[in-house]
This record gives C-alpha cells, sequence and structure tokens, in this order.
C-alpha cells in the first residue's frame, strides 16, 4: 500500500512538473507573442512587410538601362509564376525537403539539429526553414546581443514563422524569400542576382547557375563566386547533389553539370555605370523636383524659374513622383517603390550615339587638340588668355570642388587650401586609353581634367517627339555634368534657321537673290554696328538665300534680319520650343545666345515634320512592381509653321549640306539620301555645333571644352563642321547600317502649294566651303 502511495505521488509530481513545464512553454510563447520579450510585429506589419524593390528604367525595345535603388536595396520585383522552377527545385532540396509538409516549424529538422550536436556530427545539417529564415530577413537581428537574448530572438523567429504561414501561401512565402534574399555586390532578390552574376534574366537561368545561386544562401559572404570560386564551385555541386537525391535532376545531368565550370558574367551595377548614364540622371532629377519656390533660385538662373514653374504646371511628368500620391497617401518613392519606367530610348540607337562620341573625341579630336601644346604657353588654356586670368579661372575651379569645401569648413584658409593643391598625390584620373593610375597635384589634375573636349548629343523622332538617344558627355563616371539638358552654350551660326524661317513664312524662296553687301545696324545709343564674314568670296554679288545660308554668310543674315526685327526672330524661337533667353538685339544672328542641344534639336525636328512642333519625350509610361499601369505620357504637340514653310526651310538646310558648311557628309561620310543640317561656330571656336535632320530622325551635337578659354587655335579643327558635326555622321552611319531599326533612306515630301524653285543652278555653286564664316562672330 505505501508503495503504491509512493508511485501515485511519483506519478503526481511528473505530471505536475509536466503540466507546469507544458504551461511554462505556453505562457514563454505568449510572451514572446505578444511582444513582451523583445520586438514582435503586428499583423499590420506581417500582411505588409518592408520590401523596399529598385525602379527599373526601360528602353523602348525592352531592354534594361539601368534602376533607381537606396544603398544597398538593389532589388527587382518578381512573381512566382516567373521564377524558374529549377531555382525553386534546388532551393526546397537544399535549404528546406519538408517546406510544403510543416507550418513554420520542421519538428524532424529540429530533432536532426539535436541529434547532430549530441553526436557531433556537423554534416546532420541546419534546423531552420525557409518560413524562419525568411522571417530573419524581414525582421533582422539587433546587433551585439547576448547568448540570452540570441536565444529569446530565435523563439522570436519561430513565431513570427508560424504567423508568416498564416498569412501567407507557400508560392507567396518562396516569391517573398526570392525577392528578398541579399546574394551581395548589390545583387538582391533572384532578379538581379541573375543580371549581376550571369547577365541574364531568371527565365534564362540554366541549372547549374540556379544551384549556384541558391547555393549562396547557406552564406553569401563565404560562398561569394566573385572572391571565393573554388569554395562557390564546391556548394554548387552540394546543391546539385541535393537536386539529385530528391529526384529534381537525372544522375547523367548530375554528371554532365558538376563538371562545368561557374561560367560566370558578372558585372556590377552602379548608377555611374552602364548605358545611358547621363539621361538616367537627368530622368531621376526630372521626377523627382519639387514644386518651384522662386526664392531658391538665384539671381542669374530666373529665367530657369520660370521654365520650371512652367513645366510643374503642364507636364505630367516633371515632378511625377511629387505630384502623385499612392494608396497610403504617401508619394511615390523612386528609390524604393519597384516602378517600371518605360522610356523612349532605343538602346540600339543610344549604344551608336556613345560609341559616335568616343570615337571621335577620344580618336579624332583630342588627339589634334593634344598635338597644340607645344604652340601654348599655359596649357590647355589659349594663348591670348593672361597669366591673371588663368589663375582666376583655376582659383574659381578650387572653390567648385570638394577638398576646398571640406578644408574650407574647417577653418583653413583659401592660401592654405590652395598650398594643399599643388601637392601630388597618387590618384586615378581618365583618359581616352582607359583609366590611368598616377601621381599628380589636385591643381594638375585641374587642368587635366579641363583639357577634355565635352560633346552633348540627342536624336530623337520628330513625327513622335521621341528621343532615341541621349549622350551628355564623354564619360559620366567623370564629366557629370549634363551637356544635353542642363549645360548650356552659344549657338551660333545654328539660330540662322530660324532667322530664315520668318522669310520663307512671309513668301521668299530659297532661289530668291539678294545682294551679297555688309549690312550695318543703327543701335539705340546712335553708334552703328556691322557684322563681318570671315571670307570675301562673292562680296558685291546677287546671290540666293539658300546660298546665304549655306555658307552662313552674316552679309545675307543682316539683310534677312532687316526685313523683320529681333523681336520677330526671339518670337519664333520661342514658339520653335526655345526657352532659354534670347537677346532682341541686331547681333541675334551671331548667336550669341546660350541654349542648350535638347532644346536647338526639338526646334529644328519642325522641319523635318511638317511645321508641327513636337516636344522632346522621355517617358511613355510608368508601372507599379506588379505591372499595373501608373501614368501614359503622351507627345505635347503644336502648329508652329506652315507644312510649306517647313519644307522650304527643310531644302534651305539641305543647301548647307550640299553645297555649304556640312558638304563633308556627302564627300567624307558618304551620305546619299537626302539630309538637311546647320553648323555653327562660336567667336574663337570655343564652341563647335551641328543640327542634322532627315524625315525620320532629327539629331544635335555640341562640342567644346568645359572653359571657353580652352580651344583649337585654327578654324580648320574649330569650326563646328569639325567638331560636332562627325559626331552626328557616325551615329546616322551605324543607324542606316542596323538593318534591325528599319529606318528608311527616303527624301522629305514636298507638299502641295510649293511654288518656289528649288534648284538654284550651278551659278549659285561657285565658291562653296565647307566653312562656317561665322567663326569672327563679334567685332
Amino acid at each position: 500500500m505505501q508503495m503504491f502511495k509512493r508511485y501515485w505521488k511519483d506519478f503526481a509530481i511528473f505530471w505536475g512538473l509536466f503540466i507546469v513545464f507544458v504551461a511554462g512553454v505556453f505562457f514563454f510563447f505568449y510572451l514572446v507573442s505578444a511582444g513582451k520579450l523583445g520586438f514582435m510585429p503586428t499583423f499590420e506589419e506581417l500582411e505588409n512587410p518592408n520590401n523596399n524593390f529598385a525602379t527599373e528604367i526601360y528602353s523602348e525595345d525592352g531592354k534594361i538601362l539601368g534602376k533607381y535603388f537606396e544603398g544597398s536595396e538593389n532589388r527587382r520585383y518578381m512573381d512566382y509564376k516567373d521564377i524558374p522552377q529549377s531555382v525553386i527545385d534546388a532551393l526546397i532540396a537544399t535549404e528546406d525537403v519538408r517546406f510544403y509538409d510543416h507550418s513554420g516549424i520542421d519538428v524532424r529538422g529540429l530533432f536532426r539539429v539535436a541529434q547532430g550536436m549530441l553526436t557531433g556530427n556537423s554534416s546532420a545539417g541546419g534546423g531552420s526553414t525557409i518560413t524562419q529564415q525568411l522571417a530573419k530577413m524581414l525582421f533582422p537581428r539587433e546587433a551585439n546581443q547576448n547568448f540570452l537574448e540570441l536565444a529569446v530572438r530565435k523563439f522570436r523567429e519561430w513565431v513570427i514563422a508560424v504567423k508568416l504561414e498564416k498569412s501567407y501561401t507557400k508560392e507567396e512565402i518562396i516569391t517573398m524569400y526570392l525577392n528578398k534574399f541579399d546574394f551581395l555586390n548589390l545583387a538582391v532578390g533572384i532578379n538581379s542576382a541573375a543580371n549581376i552574376y550571369f547577365s541574364t534574366t531568371p527565365d534564362s537561368l540554366k541549372v547549374e547557375q540556379a544551384a549556384m545561386l541558391v547555393g549562396m544562401a547557406k552564406n553569401p559572404s563565404l560562398f561569394n563566386s566573385v572572391r571565393r570560386p573554388d569554395k562557390t564551385l564546391g556548394r554548387r555541386n552540394v546543391v546539385l547533389g541535393q537536386m539529385l537525391k530528391y529526384d529534381k535532376i537525372s544522375q547523367a545531368e548530375f554528371d554532365s553539370l558538376k563538371v562545368l565550370p561557374l561560367g560566370l558574367d558578372f558585372h556590377k551595377e552602379d548608377h555611374k555605370e552602364g548605358i545611358a548614364t547621363y539621361f538616367r540622371e537627368y530622368l531621376r532629377l526630372y521626377m523627382t523636383a519639387s514644386k518651384p519656390v522662386k526664392k531658391n533660385y538665384s539671381k542669374w538662373n530666373k529665367d530657369q524659374y520660370a521654365v520650371d514653374s512652367l513645366a510643374w504646371e503642364t507636364n505630367p511628368l516633371y515632378g511625377w513622383c511629387n505630384k502623385n500620391l499612392k494608396s497610403d497617401g504617401s508619394h511615390y518613392n523612386i528609390y524604393t517603390d519597384g516602378l517600371k519606367i518605360y522610356t523612349t530610348l532605343d538602346s540600339r540607337m543610344q549604344k551608336y550615339a556613345e560609341e559616335a562620341v568616343t570615337e571621335h573625341l577620344g580618336g579624332t579630336l583630342q588627339p589634334a587638340f593634344m598635338a597644340e601644346r607645344s604652340r601654348k604657353a599655359h596649357p590647355p588654356f589659349s594663348n591670348d588668355l593672361t597669366v591673371s586670368e588663368i589663375n582666376d579661372i583655376l582659383n574659381t575651379s578650387i572653390r567648385r570642388t570638394e577638398r576646398y569645401r571640406s578644408m574650407s569648413s574647417a577653418g583653413k584658409s583659401f592660401q592654405e587650401i590652395k598650398k594643399s593643391f599643388d601637392k601630388a598625390i597618387p590618384m586615378s584620373v581618365f583618359t581616352w586609353k582607359g583609366v590611368r593610375d598616377t601621381v599628380m597635384s589636385p591643381l594638375d589634375s585641374l587642368k587635366h581634367y579641363k583639357s577634355f573636349f565635352r560633346a552633348g548629343f540627342m536624336a530623337m523622332e520628330p513625327a513622335s517627339g521621341k528621343i532615341k538617344a541621349y549622350v551628355g558627355g564623354p564619360d559620366y563616371r567623370y564629366f557629370q555634368y549634363d551637356m544635353v539638358s542642363t549645360g548650356k552654350r552659344q549657338i551660333g551660326s545654328t539660330i540662322k534657321p530660324i532667322l530664315y524661317t520668318l522669310a520663307m513664312q512671309e513668301g521668299l524662296g530659297p532661289c530668291d537673290q539678294v545682294l551679297n553687301v555688309q549690312q550695318t545696324f543703327v543701335l539705340p545709343d546712335g553708334t552703328t554696328w556691322t557684322p563681318r564674314n570671315s571670307t570675301d568670296k562673292r562680296e558685291g554679288e546677287m546671290v540666293t538665300l539658300k546660298w546665304g545660308l549655306a555658307n552662313s554668310v552674316n552679309n545675307i543674315s543682316g539683310w534677312v534680319l532687316k526685313q523683320f526685327t529681333p523681336e520677330a526672330v526671339v518670337q519664333m524661337a520661342h514658339r520653335m520650343g526655345i526657352t532659354s533667353f534670347i537677346d532682341p538685339v541686331p547681333a541675334i544672328f551671331l548667336g550669341s545666345s546660350e541654349v542648350s542641344v535638347k532644346e536647338m534639336v526639338g526646334a529644328f525636328s519642325i522641319y523635318a515634320n511638317k511645321g508641327v512642333y513636337n516636344a522632346p519625350m522621355m517617358v511613355t509610361k510608368i508601372e507599379d512592381k506588379y505591372g499595373n499601369v501608373l501614368a501614359n505620357f503622351y507627345p505635347e504637340s503644336r502648329e508652329v509653321i506652315t507644312e510649306n514653310t517647313a519644307f522650304l526651310m527643310a531644302n534651305l538646310l539641305q543647301g548647307v549640306v550640299d553645297e555649304g558648311t556640312g558638304r563633308r557628309l556627302r564627300f567624307r561620310y558618304g551620305f546619299k539620301n537626302q539630309i538637311g543640317g546647320k553648323t555653327g561656330t562660336t567667336q574663337n571656336h570655343s564652341d563647335g555645333w551641328f543640327i542634322g535632320i532627315t524625315p525620320d530622325l532629327a539629331g544635335g551635337v555640341w562640342v567644346g571644352a568645359e572653359d571657353r578659354s580652352i580651344h583649337f587655335q585654327n578654324l580648320a579643327n574649330g569650326q563646328g563642321a569639325s567638331m560636332a558635326l562627325p559626331i552626328w555622321a557616325l551615329f546616322m552611319q551605324k543607324v542606316y547600317a542596323d538593318k534591325s531599326l528599319a529606318v528608311p533612306q527616303r527624301d522629305f515630301q514636298k507638299p502641295n502649294g510649293v511654288n518656289h524653285v528649288l534648284d538654284c543652278g550651278d551659278a549659285d555653286r561657285e565658291g562653296m566651303t565647307d566653312y562656317d564664316s561665322s567663326d569672327e562672330i563679334f567685332d
């Protein structure tokens, strides 16, 4: 009896302890679940985890041009249906073979881990399920935790995993996991990883590539394919072995795949790298612009305030992120909302444009300029500058550097700062033959970069307004100032077609003749001004308007201006889409006004589009990360001149190419189709321009140095026909050679009602040159 009582006593103690233990476990998990022992996400946080996705920029032909992302969050959203089965099979076979059978915690896996710990078998495997790993990624562990805190944190991850299983389907968990995982090297998510490591899309991943990426999930730092290819290869084969074990691949497939190399095609993603860098940066600034506030604009930039204010009110793309709200009432974030921006660029044309800029600047123009160094007292500056003027330029450049701002903030005087610019230090500098490691003083570095010619190039479709190619400079990594939209330079003779447009509009024709003599203007103060030409060819003769424009003769431009007024030219320029300030003075046709390449190309495209202006257009639509269309964009169009006037102007511009300053398009580059164009050269050859049009493409080029005091010493190299025209020519050669683009070489269509004589006869071809006579545009 006593033995029986003792048995029941022990039985009661055992079950009492057991009940207390179970109750304690339940109470412990209750405390964890309620957030009493540390952070526990709310239901809303579980339903809407903080997943940042990079915004993707697409070309019109479907290529990814680049992304906008915050910090290292280079993540591209991918739906479950688009994830390759090989990736899913590899992940489950390696990380969680009973994924579809558990509810967030794999009890058998935990027992396996415990057994491994007791037996010292380190190959027994881990116990974390895919869902637990996702919980850790969604709600990362705090840093510097002690053992007890880590233990509690592990239990919290169990609870979060169970809650995730209740909130999401298995497919959604897999999708979240593969979109969230950081594969290093700014490859966040399987979509970015496929692109960065193999330069492909997930749907094109091979089985062995999928296995390598999944293998990184164990420890991406250890199995980093870029730094530790051998270890990564071994881990990939472990994954392939798991896929074989669970019948996801056959023995034959395993045997053939395990001997393959990693086959990396790695490229690092950076906003300064890749294609269309200037365009992407301009688009980013344009879409994230805030409503203009007048006090934020400098006095010298007051005209830009008016332009931006108008864009804010009338252009849906300008400031789009700040003018549109998401469903939660917040503004769109271009870095984290995973937008898909479909641009008008064609990736093939963009490639050809960048190649053309590189070939001409790096292969022809820069070597010619460097050959002049021996004839300069203080290269790269022109000999017409004094030492004092050069020092002023350099001192201004010093004040614009980050080194100056940093040292000035630290209380250093300008003399102390300037002294530091004379001390040679190791650095890497840009050259056209590649980045060069050298030892150079910061001051010499400034001179080094000033010696390089810059360029701005843009091409667009006149009929649609779509920008097809956009190059803002030689290399965005080293020359970040955009010379297509942001930078403005004197336009020289490229303004003359706008003046001639007035003449054609009022009934004059290309072959109408005027006397080629100097024109004198009486200025408001009573003095007179007479523009000069750089040549006296055919002076005193009757010449046609076509000859006058083809040779950029100031005498003829002066005569045309006298038929109208400078104010009329300004009004026409603004109607043609030029928003920059143009001073209404008699010297207006010499092109001293500063205008952007984008404005000039948009204006000239009117001649190829039957008199209709289409504002240069960057984007056609924007989608959210799920593919829902958020906005569509359409060209801003208006009729500026009649179709007849546009055709007559196209004919005048053809004269520039056939018989004038653009003739090298024919004899050097071999173009046979109808092309209209205009060269431009400013004082001292500081700026070279060429705007060219065909019925299907309009393009414009500016070339010059950062400072106007850095330029060629002679007109042969310094004119627009030498500096800028070759870039347009090289680009168009490549475009026409690419049959996939199907850009026709057709004629400008003559409208009904044009009765003017267009062929001015052989006599009018006498004295034709390919020099721009406006090189001495200022007396």
